[in-house]
């Protein structure tokens, strides 16, 4: 987590001082949520975190394994989101940190009334695009990678909540809308995903993301794809933009993106990672996952988990 501004970073360094070694909380209130950080300074497993409202949970530093009741043994890293339905429980362990080297991860609380109350604008967003017109489950489980946007909202927000700024809670809220509009949305997404994946052929716009999902490599021509969509240049495009947030290429650089970083994190090459993905500059790919991510190819096929 960068923070903006010296004045924030030393008064949470103030605040952050540990009183106890495992998860060291430090609380800042805001309008429908609150901020925590956590640092925990020694090795530790099976912690329980639980919350009664929708919890953000956003790696800083180091890296955590998540425990639900669904899966087993999650790595859980930096550049990483991890969301909790209220009242859903998970436990963590934290193989990594030391008194030296503490792991850092923030959370934010989210009052169910104000995730239900973006939850319905997004659903009247993106009625259309929605898979049987089906509308989106803020509470169901996700665990994701973030872009760099997300993570200035994240910076943004942490410097939000601590600043003593007379517009502080107006400026918090702001931010909370727009993290929540960006977890519903990767969920109103990723449900369209998964109806492609299942019925490409249903219309134009699905045959077109499974053409592009399956050729990630290739370079796009707007004009073929919208061939494929049966539909004119403007339509398809307006069409793809209002259904997906983005335009095709823009779409196609988020799911390169979002494989070069599943690919490097199994332990592919950098090189290999790129040339598979359709990069013939290994400089260029390296430039672009920098921007996208906030940290080098290199970094996250080097990070490991200590089992």
């Amino acid at each position: 987590m960068s923070v903006s501004t010296l004045s924030t970073k030393a008064l949470l360094a103030r605040k952050r001082s540990p009183v106890q070694l495992v998860e060291n909380r430090v609380c800042f209130a805001g309008p429908h949520s609150e901020l925590s950080i956590y640092d925990t300074y020694e090795q530790a497993n099976r912690v329980s975190l639980k919350a009664d409202s929708l919890l953000y949970c956003g790696m800083v530093t180091g890296a955590k394994v998540m425990h639900t009741k669904d899966q087993d043994n999650i790595p859980f890293l930096p550049h990483e989101s991890f969301i909790l339905a209220p009242d859903e429980e998970v436990f963590i362990d934290f193989p990594e940190a030391e008194l030296t080297k503490p792991t850092t991860c923030l959370t934010i609380a989210i009052s169910k009334e104000k995730v239900a109350q973006i939850c319905d604008r997004m659903n009247d967003v993106m009625h259309a695009s929605l898979p049987s017109s089906q509308p989106i489950d803020p509470n169901q489980h996700l665990h994701t990678i973030h872009t760099q946007a997300t993570q200035q909202v994240l910076d943004r927000l942490a410097s939000d909540y601590v600043q003593n700024d007379p517009d502080r809670d107006l400026l918090v809220d702001f931010g909370v809308s727009e993290l929540i509009t960006r977890i519903l949305r990767h969920h109103g997404r990723e449900a369209l995903l998964q109806f492609t994946h299942n019925a490409p052929d249903t219309n134009g716009i699905t045959h077109v993301i499974h053409w592009i999902e399956n050729n990630l490599s290739l370079p796009l021509d707007t004009c073929q794809l919208a061939k494929m969509a049966c539909m004119s240049r403007s339509r398809f495009y307006d069409c793809f933009k209002r259904q997906l947030g983005c335009t095709p290429l823009e779409y196609q650089h988020q799911r390169r993106m979002s494989k070069a970083y599943q690919r490097l994190k199994e332990n592919g090459s950098v090189t290999q990672v790129s040339y598979e993905l359709g990069y013939l500059s290994l400089s260029h790919f390296s430039r672009r996952f920098h921007q996208h991510f906030g940290v080098t190819p290199r970094q996250v096929a080097q990070a490991k988990l200590i089992n």
